[in-house]
């Protein structure tokens, strides 16, 4: 997906040379967008790590002792590694629109997603093991 068409259109007279990099500042309304999506992942970071601290600190006690605290370290790792993916990833589309190339793929949806399942899991071998 290419956003900068028009930018490209307006560089058209010009012949860069082979394999160098055009620079580019994208359509304001790109950026916004791609802003926009980065502070929605940040979000989801957040909600993350607040569920860790509520699960510690508002959940009773269940399955083996400790178990609040590994579903805890759980959500607040994911939100974590989550918040560094969507600042990764909101660099990597900044660039491509810059350089009017194609957007790379986004692996967040399958990490936030896997991360959820490893939580799940957890909790359900943790309640399990309770009984």
């Amino acid at each position: 997906m290419s956003t900068g068409s028009a930018a490209r259109d307006a560089h058209e007279g010009d012949a860069p040379d082979e394999g160098a990099e055009i620079d580019i500042e994208p359509d304001y309304r790109f950026t916004l967008a791609n802003e926009r999506t980065f502070l929605a992942w940040n979000r989801t970071s957040l909600g993350l790590i607040a569920g860790g601290v509520a699960v510690l600190q508002l959940v009773p006690e269940f399955g083996p002792t400790g178990s609040r605290h590994i579903v805890g370290a759980l959500l607040a790792i994911l939100g974590i590694v989550v918040s560094l993916a969507s600042l990764r990833r909101w660099a990597l589309v900044q660039r491509a629109m810059r350089r009017d190339a194609d957007l790379p793929p986004s692996r967040l949806p399958l990490v936030l997603t896997g991360g959820l399942i490893v939580v799940t899991l957890a909790v359900v071998a943790l309640v399990l093991a309770a009984r």
